[in-house]
C-alpha cells in the first residue's frame, strides 16, 4: 500500500487532430515521454463513485469552486494493485491523493462494500471510507481512454494528450479485458499541469494563443451521455 499526494494548477484544452500531431512533434523535443508511457501512449481506465443524488457530478456543472471525484484507476485489465483516488478542486489548483490498494479491494468496492478500507489501518482509507459511506456513494461509471503522457521534473511539469474516450455504465465490467465501450469524444483533450510556472520552451512548444482554455471533463461527459 502506498499514498501519494499533489498540488498543481491544471488547465485543459479541446484541441483537433491535426493540433495534437504538432504539438507531439514539438514536446518531444523540450520533454521526455512519462516513464510509464510511449509515445505511442496506453489506456486509461477509471470507475467513478458517486453520492446517492449524485452531487459530485452537479458540483461539476454548477461550476462550484470546491468540488471532488472519487475513481478507482488502472492502466491494464491484468492489473493486481489499483489506484483508488480523490480529485478536488481548489481554486486555479487540483489536489489529487492516491492510494494504491488490492485489486480484491477494488472488487469490493465495485459491489458497494468499503469496510476493507479500514482494515488498511490507514488515515487515508479511513477518509476514503468516510467519504464513500456518509456520502451513500456508489460507482456510477467506466470512462476509458488513450493517453499520451510527457513529464519535466522541474515545476512537477505533466502534459497528458488524451482521445478516444469512451464510457460504459457496467461497472462490474472494470476489469474486463473488453469493457463495450459506448464513444464518447474522439478529439484529443490536451492537460497542462504544473507547479508555479511553465518553463518558457514549453510554453513556447504548446504556443496555444489560439485555443481556449475549457472546462473539459470526462466524468461529467460520460454522465451526460448516460442521459443525466
Amino acid at each position: 500500500m502506498s499514498d501519494v499526494s499533489v498540488v498543481r494548477t491544471e488547465k485543459k484544452y479541446s484541441i483537433s487532430r491535426c493540433q495534437q500531431s504538432r504539438l507531439l512533434q514539438r514536446l518531444e523535443t523540450v520533454m521526455r515521454v512519462d516513464q510509464y508511457s510511449s509515445i505511442s501512449g496506453y489506456m486509461v481506465r477509471s470507475l467513478y463513485f458517486d453520492s446517492m443524488y449524485d452531487n459530485d457530478y452537479f458540483d461539476k456543472i454548477s461550476g462550484l469552486e470546491m468540488r471532488k471525484k472519487v475513481r478507482l484507476r488502472i492502466y491494464s485489465p491484468e492489473q493486481t494493485s489499483v489506484k483508488l483516488e480523490l480529485k478536488q478542486k481548489q481554486g486555479a489548483a487540483q489536489k489529487k491523493i492516491s492510494l494504491t490498494i488490492s485489486r480484491a479491494l477494488a472488487e469490493e468496492m465495485i459491489r458497494g462494500q468499503y469496510a476493507g478500507l479500514l482494515e488498511l489501518n490507514s488515515d487515508l482509507g479511513w477518509m476514503f471510507y468516510q467519504i464513500l459511506e456518509t456520502g451513500l456513494y456508489r460507482p456510477k461509471c467506466i470512462i476509458e481512454y488513450h493517453r499520451i503522457a510527457f513529464a519535466e521534473e522541474c515545476n512537477n511539469t505533466r502534459i497528458t494528450l488524451d482521445s478516444e474516450i469512451g464510457m460504459s455504465a457496467f461497472v462490474d465490467r472494470f476489469f474486463d479485458a473488453q469493457s463495450n465501450l459506448i464513444p464518447v469524444r474522439s478529439e484529443p483533450v490536451l492537460e497542462v499541469k504544473y507547479n508555479g510556472f511553465l518553463l518558457s520552451p514549453i510554453k513556447q512548444a504548446l504556443d496555444l494563443a489560439d485555443v481556449p482554455e475549457v472546462a473539459v471533463s470526462k466524468y461529467a461527459m460520460c454522465r451526460q451521455a448516460l442521459g443525466m
